[in-house]
């Protein structure tokens, strides 16, 4: 963070200062929220959560470095007392923000949010100094700390918005106000929180209410190629960039194509040029969230050459999204076990098809999460798309969603030993150890909470051991 005395992060606040000898000492370090992040001039953030805690590790952290503790109580050690804990971080977020010099860019979207996000930070920072969300730490807390992770060298913020409802990303915006806001897409992810994909819209929506106007520099960045998101148009006085394959889009792709390996390659074109690109990731779906960040690239001032020689060359820098392993005896691990919704589960699967031409493929999936009344429906969809794009072998693990995903797969036309239904992890496992062939290609994906990501691993650690299983 930007060095800010504790008088001054007191009074940004609305705290008090307890136990602190001399309110002129500066936070130099960074702001973190976990106790074995502390360091030398840290700041430690206690919130107060179900399981634990952190105002109890107080002294420890003070122990560790920490010149003072952001907490809503005293603490017996330097500390800032206020009362919202949460509220007084977003606070100091919006005061470093307006504090740096730098250029702010926040996305949103359905899906691809954090594998675009990831594009976009490597693309910039091929270009000058960039801070970005880390994984997908997108929420009230996660995005103040990344902010407050920018320095002075800093000169480009990506931060990625989350929403579970109306007003979220509203109330992101207004802590981190950014100039140029990108809307990937408008699906149904969440659907059962929001109740139908018009009410996602509204609230992926606020995020282009919320910009400067173009007089001010403010751009939105919308995708082209969907209806719901282009609309946002009229939501804005930012001027508006479009992006996607439509022939109307100011930054598009042509002969869109897949490697051998599965790998997109594109013409990409920008207003103020051409350029081919050939990705590192896998799956074509990575098309669209490449043309995103090529679009926020240009707004920003990179030539279409620059743009896409950083786009050949960037890699996948999230845990479990769409993590390829190639294991010694020739069995692919594809760990894109971090989340799933139905847009991505879809692309996924055809990313697999793509990647195992001529080879024998698994698909172990599981349940897609928050997906209300239509969850019936959309597990059943995966289930017959794994049977349309010929995937060898589907196995569905847990319970009564993934019994739908097998049912769909049976009703596509699935029969035999083509698709299985196994009750957890482990089991998942024990088949595939005792199943897979070299050459094989394997997927693995469904919703965070469901925990396959320990199916990839036990895969490609060739663990004799069990899975731990939640």
């Amino acid at each position: 963070m930007i060095a800010l005395s504790l008088a001054e992060i007191a009074s940004v606040v609305g705290g008090q200062t307890h136990d602190i000898p001399d309110p002129s000492v500066k936070v130099t370090g960074q702001v973190v929220r976990d106790s074995r992040e502390v360091g030398p001039g840290s700041l430690f953030v206690a919130f107060a959560g179900e399981r634990v805690d952190g105002h109890d590790f107080a002294a420890d952290v003070v122990e560790a470095g920490a010149v003072a503790v952001l907490a809503s109580r005293p603490v017996g050690v330097p500390a800032i007392v206020v009362d919202d804990v949460q509220k007084a971080l977003g606070a100091l977020a919006r005061h470093v923000v307006e504090r740096l010099g730098a250029t702010l860019v926040a996305l949103t979207g359905s899906a691809g949010k954090t594998s675009t996000k990831d594009l976009i930070a490597q693309v910039l920072r091929s270009k000058a100094p960039t801070v970005f969300t880390p994984g997908s730490l997108n929420n009230e807390i996660g995005l103040p700390l990344t902010a407050l992770s920018a320095t002075e060298e800093t000169r480009f913020l990506v931060l990625e918005m989350g929403a579970r409802g109306i007003g979220h990303i509203r109330y992101l915006a207004n802590l981190t106000p950014p100039k140029i806001g990108l809307v990937l897409n408008v699906g149904t992810a969440h659907i059962g929180e929001f109740g139908g994909r018009e009410q996602i819209a509204q609230a992926k929506g606020e995020l282009v209410e919320g910009l400067p106007p173009a007089e001010e520099g403010g751009a939105a960045v919308l995708n082209a190629d969907d209806p719901l998101v282009r609309a946002m148009a009229a939501r804005t006085k930012a001027r508006v960039i479009l992006f996607g394959e439509s022939d109307e889009a100011d930054v598009r792709a042509e002969n869109v194509r897949l490697t051998e390996s599965g790998q997109p390659a594109f013409r990409l074109h920008t207003p103020s040029g051409c350029s081919e690109v050939t990705m590192r990731l896998y799956g074509e779906h990575h098309v669209s969230n490449a043309l995103a960040a090529a679009a926020v690239a240009h707004e920003l001032g990179m030539s279409a050459d620059e743009i896409a020689t950083a786009l050949s060359e960037a890699g996948s820098l999230s845990r479990w999204r769409m993590e390829v392993t190639e294991r010694p005896d020739g069995v692919t691990v594809v760990n894109d076990a971090y989340n799933a919704n139905p847009e991505s589960m879809r692309a996924a699967l055809r990313a697999l098809a793509a990647m195992g031409k001529g080879r024998r493929t698994w698909a172990v999936l599981g349940q897609m999460a928050e997906l209300g009344d239509e969850a019936l429906a959309e597990h059943d969809a995966v289930g017959r798309l794994a049977v349309r794009l010929n995937v060898s072998k589907l196995v569905a693990v847990g319970g009564r969603e993934a019994s739908w995903l097998q049912l769909g797969a049976y009703n596509e036309g699935s029969w035999g030993e083509e698709s299985v239904h196994v009750s957890d992890a482990q089991s998942a496992v024990d088949l595939l150890r005792s199943q897979l062939r070299p050459g094989d290609v394997v997927l693995v994906k469904a919703s965070r909470s469901v925990g396959l990501e320990r199916v990839a691993q036990a895969l490609v650690e060739g663990a004799e051991g069990e899975v731990a299983v939640r």
